[in-house]
């Protein structure tokens, strides 16, 4: 455990120095420590207060005594002295969008002694954006999606409980609106750590506004208070990740996805959940175990393409067998219809009919490339995204992207390897393409999947 072994550490050094010394020398030598850490903080500057954050153990969810040398120290750690910015431009690097690539690359460029600003539309979680600062993952991704599914196993785990001994355990009734709310609170917290621990003690100025391209060397920015400024820019990354899509079909506007389920101040008694990736099938497993009825469709097969045959295959029987979800493959919305009682029903191409309280769709995601001024810098786009070669790099020389905006691949981890390895190769001398091979990931549903390297039927 990360947190108890670095407050083993902090017992046992008799100052500041020493122990920000010992916890730097021993992370380069331990994995699991040196990640944890560079998810908190730069290590060269890891600064009290950043450290404090990676070792308090409170959470929405589990509330502990923090002891009291965890304090807030009176002081922290500068990088000042070591700013080698070009005065020619305000910044070195202008990051656009506060998502796991952005945040990890302009953290790790302030690190290197380079002058950043981040810009990020929305700093809290929520509507109208759902990413805030974070990204995806952190607001309306893996955390809180993690969250719903420890959930949704309770009442499987409390069945369990007889068969060693415990009787009389019930699972009680779940309570969607106490659920949201200490999601919420967590959610939160994750969104002040990264604006006032992650970025402000690395050094990264963040700005809350939109900002878009103005030519290769220029972001115009709309700020959140109205107001709108222009910066200068000798690199700028862009990193607004991906948004969910949704097909053209006669009531689609009344469909939800994995951005406003998060926010349903209801739970919905009945839902559909329409698609065949990770996404669908997650929340799929998520709500039948809070106790939803729900309904799996997906115009295919077998869900879950480009997984192995035999993981699909079990997936499948498991669902059948120890779930109440209705799969329906070869299925495709044709049509949804709102009911005068707010309920809704889905019509299929083959004039099926199932009736529902939400309408869940989970068909793919493209990148948010609306109004970020590309043309205005000649950055090429393909589709909703923008390729990029194996140094983030685009097609015009100071403009760099990473994360689900460059359509690779959309995960958390490698998100932060892009963002990472770009900032050490445009200000720490470095030369490290990125690595897409052998990624690992993971399901989350029940059962889950985890899997890394080829599929069994890639490696034949």
């Amino acid at each position: 455990n990360t947190r108890t072994f670095l407050t083993h550490i902090m017992l046992r050094t008799p100052t500041l120095n020493h122990l920000l010394q010992t916890v730097r020398f021993v992370s380069h030598r331990t994995p699991f420590l040196e990640t944890s850490i560079h998810n908190s903080s730069n290590m060269k500057f890891l600064s009290t207060a950043s450290f404090v954050s990676l070792l308090s153990a409170t959470t929405a969810f589990t509330t502990q005594l923090k002891p009291s040398f965890l304090r807030t120290p009176s002081h922290t750690y500068s990088t000042s002295t070591l700013r080698m910015s070009d005065e020619t431009y305000d910044y070195d690097l202008v990051v656009i969008g506060g998502g796991s690539g952005g945040v990890r690359a302009s953290r790790i460029a302030s690190g290197y002694g380079a002058k950043v600003i981040l810009l990020e539309p929305q700093l809290k979680h929520g509507a109208p954006n759902y990413s805030a600062i974070g990204g995806t993952c952190v607001n309306v991704g893996c955390v809180p999606k993690k969250l719903m599914v420890f959930a949704g196993r309770y009442p499987g785990d409390i069945a369990e409980a007889k068969g060693y001994g415990w009787e009389g355990a019930s699972p009680g009734q779940f309570n969607w609106k106490t659920f949201m709310e200490y999601k919420n609170a967590e959610i939160t917290r994750l969104n002040n750590v990264y604006s006032n621990f992650v970025l402000k003690n690395a050094g990264v100025e963040v700005m809350e506004g939109f900002g878009s391209l103005n030519g290769a060397h220029a972001v115009d920015v709309k700020k959140s208070d109205g107001t709108e400024t222009t910066l200068s820019a000798k690199n700028v990354v862009v990193a607004v990740g991906g948004w969910p899509f949704k097909p053209d079909i006669p009531g689609i506007e009344h469909t939800i996805t994995s951005n406003e389920i998060f926010y349903l101040e209801e739970q919905p008694k009945r839902i559909v959940c329409v698609g065949g990736g990770f996404i669908a099938c997650e929340f799929a497993s998520i709500m039948d175990g809070l106790g939803s009825e729900v309904t799996l469709m997906y115009r295919g097969e077998l869900f879950l393409r480009g997984f192995d045959m035999d993981m699909r295959t079990h997936l499948k029987e498991e669902m059948e067998r120890n779930t109440k979800i209705d799969i329906q493959f070869n299925t495709d919305p044709q049509e949804i219809v709102k009911n005068d009682d707010g309920t809704l029903t889905v019509v299929t191409r083959d004039g099926n009919k199932v009736e529902c309280d939400a309408v869940m769709y989970a068909t793919g995601r493209k990148g948010k490339i609306e109004n970020l001024g590309l043309e205005s810098a000649g950055v090429e786009t393909k589709n909703s995204f923008i390729p990029v070669d194996d140094y983030s790099q685009t097609n015009v020389d100071n403009i760099y992207a990473v994360g689900d905006i460059t359509d690779r691949i959309a995960l958390t981890p490698v998100a932060l390897m892009e963002g990472h390895r770009l900032a050490d190769n445009l200000f720490g001398g470095q030369d490290r393409k990125v690595d897409h091979e052998y990624v690992a990931s993971t399901v989350f549903t029940n059962p889950e999947i985890g899997t890394v390297g080829y599929t069994e039927e890639d490696a034949a």
